[in-house]
């Protein structure tokens, strides 16, 4: 298993619009269940861009393919500013 962190920016303008689609979406992925969070930094910047974090924890290692498919079937790329950028963690075993 895995968590998977996908960040991106986010005009401030479009924040409203896209933050109760982004939750929509995790609630409708199988597997994330309740533990998916959309977090933000605090502050804003260059230009009023946000950076927000979706986190997915606990996952197997397709789930990243699954979640960009749903950012496609939902429409959210219009309300996205570039990329979006996948990390992977994993935790770490005791004695390492």
């Amino acid at each position: 298993m895995i968590d998977l962190y996908v960040y991106y920016k986010v005009r401030s303008e479009d924040a409203a619009e896209l933050a109760p689609r982004v939750r929509a979406m995790q609630l409708a992925l199988a597997g994330a269940g309740s533990g998916a969070l959309l977090q933000r930094r605090p502050e804003v910047r260059d230009d009023a861009l946000e950076t927000w974090m979706e986190v997915y924890p606990g996952v197997d290692a397709a789930f990243g393919t699954r979640v960009e498919q749903a950012v496609l079937d939902a429409g959210l790329a219009g309300l996205i500013q570039g990329p979006r950028r996948s990390e992977v963690f994993i935790d770490l075993l005791p004695g390492t």
